[in-house]
C-alpha cells in the first residue's frame, strides 16, 4: 500500500498526491464522494458508470465509405 500527503489550505482545499491520481486515473472533472466513519475519513472515486457498457451492442463490422456519406447527407440536410 502506497502512502502520501498532503496539506489543508486557508481556504479548506487540498491536493491529491499524483501517486493517487495515477493509482486511481483520475482526470480533471472527476468527482469524489467523503464519507466519515469512525472518526475517518473515506474518498472514493465517482467514476461515470457508461464505461462499463462498453463493448455490449454489437453492430458487425459497418462500411466507413457509407457512415462518411450518411455523415455528409445528414449535415447537408440540417443546412437546407
Amino acid at each position: 500500500m502506497e502512502s502520501a500527503t498532503s496539506r489543508i489550505t486557508s481556504k479548506f482545499q487540498t491536493t491529491i498526491p499524483k501517486v493517487v491520481r495515477d493509482n486511481l486515473k483520475l482526470a480533471v472533472s472527476d468527482t469524489l464522494n467523503w464519507e466519515i466513519e469512525n472518526d475517518k475519513i473515506i474518498v472514493r472515486t465517482n467514476k461515470k458508470q457508461f464505461l462499463r457498457y462498453r463493448n455490449i451492442i454489437k453492430i458487425g463490422a459497418g462500411d466507413v465509405e457509407d457512415d462518411r456519406k450518411l455523415a455528409k447527407k445528414l449535415r447537408m440536410d440540417k443546412h437546407r
